[in-house]
């Protein structure tokens, strides 16, 4: 385990130079492991040689210094897991190590679709995420990116990113672990009571029904997904909407073919975003 930059490009040059050619994989996460953080680095062990996993609570991506530090951290058991699984290098630095001039640093923008869906709640989110993700890539150097395809827009702003800033990197995606509820699997849904955990339940419900009307179009979809919530006060709905995966623009009701249907809603103060595909006639 490392925790500095310099640490970090020492390692990984002392490994360069005795594997030659082997390929190295990035896995970047804000710790506190799950399920699906073990199939990124399942994902990573099949497309690489080296794995590299981050585990960084990034502050430039919650609204306050208190949010941040509320965050649940657990990096002594996110540590034990990954060496069970066989990470050849644990990236665990303290903000001041990866941000030394803080929400002073220099920031990568996502620009107007930072600001769409996640980024309309959060304006500050992507920005932040894209910052810190476009300085793990320039310390690590890998051969491959490893993304989970529960945040859908999460990867095309980083597979944007990694294009307009000619970044040597592939990507490579693994699709949303979820429980046997539908639920995908993720910190917050271990945070829920019983009552409030039976709410969330119907949030993949919702995307189920817009799949399930996807041949009525668009706005079928979405009344469809709507019908599901409705009646259901825990549920705080932010968005529903669905979108053309190759520009991330919503979809109308005369679009046609591969289309994502995404969701985010808060329930007992948690949030919950998730994604289906679907396909428009």
């Amino acid at each position: 385990m490392i925790s500095t930059v310099d640490g970090l490009r020492a390692r990984l040059a002392e490994i360069r130079a005795a594997a030659p050619g082997a390929r190295v994989a990035l896995v970047s996460t804000i710790g506190s492991l799950h399920d699906g953080h073990i199939d990124l680095v399942h994902r990573a062990r099949e497309v690489a040689d080296v794995i590299v996993v981050s585990v960084f609570v990034n502050p430039l991506r919650f609204a306050s210094s208190a949010q941040w530090e509320e965050y649940p951290r657990s990096l002594v058991d996110d540590v034990e897991l990954l060496r069970s699984l066989g990470v050849d290098v644990i990236f665990a630095p303290d903000a001041p190590e990866l941000l030394p001039q803080g929400a002073a640093t220099t920031r990568v923008a996502a620009g107007d679709l930072g600001l769409r869906y996640e980024g309309r709640t959060r304006p500050y989110y992507f920005d932040g995420l894209l910052t810190v993700e476009a300085k793990l890539l320039n310390l690590v150097r890998p051969d491959v990116a490893v993304y989970g395809e529960r945040d859908p827009q999460r990867v095309f702003l980083v597979r944007r990113m990694i294009r307009d800033l000619c970044f040597d990197v592939e990507v490579a995606t693994v699709g949303t672990v979820r429980r046997d509820d539908g639920l995908p699997v993720s910190t917050r849904v271990g945070m829920l009571e019983e009552r409030d955990l039976a709410a969330a339940r119907l949030l993949p419900l919702a995307l189920d029904a817009a799949a399930a009307n996807a041949d009525r179009g668009v706005d079928a979809c979405i009344a469809a997904a709507q019908g599901t919530l409705m009646g259901e006060p825990r549920i705080q709905l932010d968005y529903l909407t669905v979108v053309d995966p190759a520009t991330f623009l919503p979809a109308d009701d005369g679009s046609r073919g591969p289309a994502l249907a995404l969701i985010a809603a808060t329930v007992a103060g948690h949030r919950f975003v998730d994604n289906t595909e679907i396909f428009l006639p």
